[in-house]
This record gives C-alpha cells, sequence and structure tokens, in this order.
C-alpha cells in the first residue's frame, strides 16, 4: 500500500478510524449496500468508570439500506456492536429505519439530516451514508447504465474534475457529451 509520506517530525498514532462499505445485488432483484465503521484507540482510554484496553473497539458501527433500481430505500438496518456510552448510544439504532423512503439523489443529505440530525440519530453512522450512497452509485453503475435511455445524459458527468464535459476523459470515453472550450 503507498502511504503518504511522514511529517516532519516524530510522531504517534493514536486513534485508527476503519470504514468498509460493500455492495451487493440481491437475488429479488435489490440491492444491498453495508456499511461498517470502526474506532480503535492504540492507548488505554478512559471512559468513564471504564477502561477500554487499547486495540478494543470503541464504535463498532453497522448500517445497510436496501435500495431498489430507482435508488430508493426499501429497508435500513443499524447494528451496534460497541459504542462508548451504552444505552445511551444503542436507542439511535431503530432510527435508521426513518430512512425507508428516501431516494439517494441530489438532497439527500439534508433530507438524512432532517430525519436523523442531532439527537435523532449516531453521528458516526449518518457519517457512514456518504460512503454508501457513493458505493451505491458504484454497485449499480453498470446496472443502470444497461437500463440508461441512450439519450440520456450520463449523471456523473461534471460530477468530478476528471468528468468535466470540456475535459479530455470525456472527450475519450463520452464524446458525445463532450463540450470543447
Amino acid at each position: 500500500m503507498n502511504r503518504l509520506p511522514e511529517g516532519g517530525c516524530a510522531r504517534k498514532r493514536l486513534h485508527v478510524r476503519q470504514v468498509t462499505v460493500e455492495g451487493y445485488e440481491r437475488e429479488d432483484g435489490l440491492w444491498d449496500i453495508e456499511g461498517h465503521l470502526t474506532d480503535l484507540k492504540d492507548d488505554d482510554f478512559g471512559r468513564g468508570d471504564r477502561v477500554l484496553p487499547a486495540g478494543e473497539p470503541l464504535h463498532d458501527l453497522w448500517l445497510r439500506i436496501t435500495i431498489d433500481d430507482s435508488m430508493v430505500i426499501r429497508d435500513a438496518v443499524a447494528k451496534m456492536d460497541a459504542v462508548p456510552y451504552g444505552a445511551g448510544c444503542l436507542g439511535a439504532a431503530p432510527h435508521y429505519e426513518r430512512l425507508v423512503g428516501l431516494a439517494l439523489k441530489p438532497g439527500f443529505r439534508r433530507k438524512v439530516q432532517a430525519v436523523l440530525g442531532g439527537i435523532q440519530g449516531c453521528v458516526h453512522l449518518t457519517e457512514l451514508l456518504g460512503p454508501m450512497a457513493t458505493t451505491a452509485y458504484q454497485t449499480l453503475s453498470a446496472h443502470r447504465r444497461n437500463m440508461r435511455n441512450p439519450d440520456e445524459r450520463p449523471f456523473h458527468l461534471d460530477a468530478c474534475h476528471a468528468m468535466d464535459k470540456q475535459g479530455e476523459v470525456v472527450r475519450l470515453h463520452y464524446p458525445r457529451w463532450y463540450v470543447s472550450r
């Protein structure tokens, strides 16, 4: 694995956050997007009346959304295997069912904040929804490409630097949608 060069002075790692998101095609024609977040401390960590040993997860959180071809959430399940505040944290998991009916399209993050922002949800589970949404697009990309009307502009053009309609990548791979400067 290529890593960034170390900074200019000695350093000690204190914390690791790992985020993994996987996309699955289901037999019933739906799609599961599953996110997993862990936070680990490299030193023993005091939390109230207990000490969490180094390397034990402070957070071990799971979130699965099930979506249809239109990117609408049909089911959502959250699971919290390790949390720092016990029942105080665990009470947020059932609230993720509120995602059902939302679509992964522009405005999604704003709608998520409306139903799960602040004390309504868990900031860490809610953060997972960003990479889960982009993973959903990656998971369904070939399927959506095959279903797309050929006259319909691909959704990802102008969505990032490489997909600039005036850029070389679009000129080579999407010539129909290329716009010269």
